[in-house]
C-alpha cells in the first residue's frame, strides 16, 4: 500500500506538468499568430501606400486639375430648380395622380412638348422643355396619423391575421399610396414656371372615376340624411305624445282604486320612456352632423394644402458636386490603372 502512494503522486506531477506546457504552447502560437496578423495589416497598409509616396507629385496634380474642372463645370452647368406642392386628394383620385405622374415623365422622356403644354396650358416652344420631371411622395403625416391609419387597417383585417400584423410591419409594407396627403415636386431649369403648372395637375383630380364616386357618395349620403330625419320624426313624436300623456295626467288627477280594486285609493301613472327618447335624439343628431361635416369636408375633389412657389429653389443634389465627383473618379481611374498595369507586368515576368 505504502509503495503506491509515490507512484501516484510522481503520475499527477507529471499530468500537471504536462498540462501547464500544452497551455504555454497555446498561448506561444496564439501571441504569434496576432504578430503575424499585426504584421500583415502594417505591411498591406505600406504596401498600399507605397504607390501613393512613389506617384505623390503625378496623383496631386491630377487630383487639382480634377477640382479645377469640376468647379469650373459646376459654374457653367445649368441650375436645376424645384418647387414642392401639398395636396390631400379624394374619392381615391390619388391612383390618378400617381398614374399621370409617370405619364407626364413619359411625355418628358420622349421630349412630347406638345401634348406637355396642352395639359399644363404653357407655351409648348420654350416653357415646357424647361420641364425635367416630377417627382411624388408621401406628405408630412404626425405619429397620430400613422397610429389612427394603423388602426383602421387592423380593423378591415380578420382577427386571426390582425395579430400577427405589428406597427413595426405595417410602416415597412406601407405603400406610398396609403397615404392621405402627398407632396408633388417638380423639377424644371426655370425658376419660374411652377405655379403655371398647378392646372395640370387639377385636371388630375376630376377624373372620370372620381365623378362616378363622388355622384355615387353623395347619393348614399343623402339617403342615409334622409333616413336619420324620418327617424328623428318619429322619435319627436313619441316625446310630444309622452309629454301629452303626462299633461293630462298632471292636470286631470285621476285616482283609481289600487290593488284590484282594494283601499287605499292611489293615483296610478302611465309609465313613459322620456331619457330613451333624449338620447336616441342626441345619437341621430350626432350622426347628421358628422354626415354634414362630411359632405362640406369631401365637397371638391382634392384639397391644395400647399401650392408651388412662385420661384423655385436651386436643387442640391451630392451627385452633382462635381468639385468632389472628378478628383474621387480621377483617383479611382489611377488605382485601376495601376493595378492592371501590375497584373500585366506580374504575368509577363511569371515563370
Amino acid at each position: 500500500m505504502s509503495e503506491k502512494l509515490p507512484q501516484d503522486s510522481q503520475n499527477e506531477e507529471v499530468d500537471l506538468g504536462q498540462l501547464f506546457n500544452a497551455i504555454g504552447n497555446l498561448f506561444d502560437r496564439l501571441f504569434s499568430f496576432l504578430g503575424r496578423f499585426i504584421k500583415g495589416i502594417f505591411s498591406a497598409i505600406i504596401f498600399s501606400l507605397k504607390p501613393i509616396v512613389n506617384n505623390f507629385k503625378l496623383i496631386a496634380i491630377v487630383l487639382m486639375l480634377s477640382v479645377v474642372v469640376g468647379v469650373v463645370s459646376e459654374r457653367f452647368k445649368t441650375p436645376i430648380y424645384v418647387s414642392d406642392m401639398l395636396v390631400k386628394p379624394y374619392y381615391d383620385s390619388k391612383y390618378q395622380l400617381a398614374n399621370n405622374v409617370d405619364y407626364f415623365n413619359a411625355l418628358i422622356g420622349s421630349q412630347n412638348y406638345t401634348e406637355l403644354s396642352k395639359i399644363f396650358e404653357i407655351d409648348s416652344s420654350t416653357t415646357a422643355k424647361e420641364l425635367i420631371g416630377f417627382e411624388i411622395e408621401i406628405g408630412p403625416e404626425t405619429q397620430n396619423d400613422l397610429l389612427k391609419e394603423y388602426d383602421d387597417y387592423i380593423k378591415s383585417l380578420d382577427s386571426t391575421l390582425a395579430v400577427e400584423v405589428t406597427y413595426e410591419d405595417f410602416i415597412e409594407n406601407r405603400d406610398i399610396l396609403a397615404g392621405s396627403i402627398f407632396s408633388i415636386k417638380a423639377k424644371a431649369t426655370n425658376n419660374d414656371i411652377f405655379p403655371s403648372l398647378e392646372q395640370g395637375f387639377i385636371k388630375t383630380f376630376k377624373n372620370e372615376y372620381s365623378i362616378k364616386f363622388k355622384a355615387r357618395t353623395d347619393s348614399i349620403r343623402e339617403v342615409k340624411k334622409q333616413n336619420y330625419l324620418e327617424e328623428l320624426e318619429r322619435v319627436e313624436k313619441l316625446q310630444e305624445t309622452y309629454l301629452d300623456i303626462k299633461t293630462n295626467e298632471s292636470s286631470k288627477g285621476e285616482l283609481k282604486l289600487g290593488a284590484n280594486g282594494l283601499i287605499p285609493l292611489i293615483q296610478e301613472k302611465t309609465e313613459t320612456k322620456e331619457y330613451e327618447l333624449f338620447q336616441e335624439e342626441l345619437k341621430i343628431r350626432s350622426a347628421l352632423r358628422i354626415l354634414e361635416e362630411e359632405a362640406l369636408e369631401e365637397s371638391e375633389y382634392y384639397d391644395i394644402l400647399s401650392s408651388f412657389e412662385d420661384v423655385g429653389t436651386i436643387e442640391s443634389n451630392s451627385f452633382e458636386r462635381y468639385s468632389l465627383i472628378f478628383p474621387a473618379i480621377s483617383l479611382l481611374i489611377m488605382v485601376l490603372v495601376y493595378v492592371v498595369f501590375k497584373a500585366f507586368k506580374f504575368i509577363k515576368e511569371y515563370e
